[in-house]
């Protein structure tokens, strides 16, 4: 059986990580991944080419899962003695 105090504490760190997650998903709205290609390979002789790829997100996502985090910070399960 889980505590009730336990279960106060994980609802609470999941809401502060969401939390933190969505304010740096609202900063950084993106960022770049390489990927190599090959170009030529005979025998000895290989040539590869690094091609930057791009990930972006609106910074509403990250609002939304800010809020989201938010709400579970705050109106998670209350502690009662």
């Amino acid at each position: 059986m889980v505590k009730k105090h336990t279960k106060i504490n994980i609802m609470k760190r999941l809401g502060l990580i969401l939390l933190i997650i969505g304010l740096l998903m609202t900063i950084f709205t993106g960022f770049k991944v390489f990927t190599k290609k090959k170009i030529i390979d005979i025998g000895n002789v290989k040539v590869s080419k690094s091609e930057p790829h791009k990930v972006n997100w609106s910074p509403f996502v990250g609002m939304g899962i800010m809020i989201a985090g938010g709400i579970m910070l705050i109106a998670g399960p209350k502690r009662s003695n």
